[in-house]
């Protein structure tokens, strides 16, 4: 069982920078993959960025790609995002998620979810 927390998540305005953080219980972490996804109000959820076990292997959605950075510190249980330039449309609720699998993924079924972070852009 993991058990994920998200913090992170406010509000700023466009072209700004937020970092998401997701902090995950127990002492498997290593051996999972992590996502982060979004969805915006009345829009489905959407995938963001992945990172395997050893932080090596990203994949991000073109949205994303050269604005976001995904990673991970073993050592403490967490994954992190760090979003740059942000825009309007990256407003939305932010969740982790972790998936018993060394690859990361767009499309896998992922086994647990965080509870979401808000991240608000004004513009």
């Amino acid at each position: 069982q993991v058990h994920l927390v998200e913090s992170g998540g406010g509000l700023v305005q466009a072209g700004g920078s937020l970092r998401l953080s997701c902090v995950a219980s127990g002492r498997t972490f290593s051996i999972y993959s992590m996502g982060w996804f979004r969805q915006a109000p009345g829009k489905e959820r959407e995938f963001v960025a992945a990172i395997g076990w050893s932080a090596t292997s990203t994949y991000y959605a073109d949205s994303v790609k050269g604005r976001f950075t995904i990673s991970r510190d073993n050592a403490k249980n967490t994954v992190y995002l760090q979003m740059n330039s942000l825009k309007p449309e990256d407003m939305a609720v932010y969740y982790c998620a972790a998936r018993k699998s060394s690859i990361p993924s767009a499309t896998a079924r992922y086994d647990y979810w965080g509870q979401g972070t808000q991240v608000t852009v004004s513009s």
